[in-house]
């Protein structure tokens, strides 16, 4: 069986071989990668729907929570939220850092990449400290700012902290969210996975949208103090990855599992989800929908 977080190839290698072939994730490219594929050229278009064609030949995807429309996949299971377990306490991982418990924590977490910011000790209120996630050796913090440890297991690092600022992605959102941790993120401009995630957050009061200009020229405190009012509420099991690995233990097993067998009018209108809208660029013409995509839709008016 061959397993993965949405590679398009692995879904047509697995089929031309003859094994299962099963995706994980809550995008697939195809979504991703319109509109970069759309300002290219008419001449690019194949190439979405060659990815969209290879993950026609999965057997079926685990879709998470926050899910972007997938209408490629012709079976789906939906699981749990998927999180990092919890290995250490609040007061451990304070103890840990030399941080006192009156001590407001803010983690600085853009997927442990580093950060183009310029930190500057204003940034904070009083009486805040900022973990960082992904700073440079080399780099020089202000007294109320603290590197973290580049193999920092950050799941910890977040439930032990009053809020973070980051941006919109699936591992930071389940966390956060799982943990009840106030999210303030930043808007990344075309990419269509974004949406999906923002409404979750804001479904569950879990986070609040700061605009890079603010995030860039340090105005955090009103952010701050709006997160410290949230109270995240999401109360839905978190035990996805243990129900995604039976799922998958079943399969290589050789058992047969109950999933939504999706018709072709279903996976047509799971082109869009209520409430939901994808990215696209002003003044962007729209694209015909490969004949498999359309038939259906075209029938039930979906």
């Amino acid at each position: 069986m061959q397993i993965s977080d949405v590679v398009s190839t692995a879904c047509r290698v697995a089929a031309d071989v003859g094994i299962p072939s099963v995706c994980v994730a809550n995008f697939s490219w195809d979504i991703i990668y319109l509109d970069y594929v759309l300002a290219a050229g008419p001449d690019s278009r194949s190439i979405v729907w060659q990815i969209a064609e290879d993950y026609s030949s999965c057997n079926f995807l685990i879709r998470l929570p926050g899910y972007c429309p997938m209408p490629a996949f012709r079976n789906v299971i939906d699981v749990p939220l998927v999180v990092r377990r919890l290995y250490k306490s609040k007061k451990e991982v304070r103890e840990e850092l030399g941080i006192a418990d009156n001590v407001k924590l803010v983690i600085l977490n853009f997927g442990g990449q580093p950060s183009e910011l310029k930190l500057k000790e204003e940034f904070l209120p009083s009486g805040w400290l900022c973990l960082v996630c992904g700073a440079s050796d080399t780099q020089d913090l202000p007294v109320n700012f603290k590197k973290l440890p580049k193999n920092v297991y950050t799941p910890d690092i977040i439930a032990a902290s009053d809020c973070m600022i980051g941006k919109l992605g699936y591992g930071s959102v389940s966390e956060a969210l799982a943990y009840k941790c106030p999210f303030v993120f930043v808007h990344r401009e075309n990419f269509n996975e974004e949406p999906f995630l923002r409404k979750m957050v804001e479904n569950y009061q879990g986070g609040i949208e700061m605009s890079r200009n603010d995030l860039f020229s340090g105005h955090w405190k009103p952010y701050l103090e709006q997160a410290m009012s949230l109270k995240p509420s999401y109360v839905e099991s978190i035990n996805g990855g243990e129900v995604a690995a039976q799922i998958l233990q079943e399969i290589a097993l050789g058992k047969t599992h109950a999933w939504d067998k999706r018709s072709e009018a279903k996976r047509s209108c799971d082109a869009t989800v209520p409430e939901y809208q994808l990215q696209r660029a002003i003044g962007q013409e729209e694209i015909s929908i490969p004949e498999w995509y359309a038939k259906a839709g075209n029938q039930f008016g979906c």
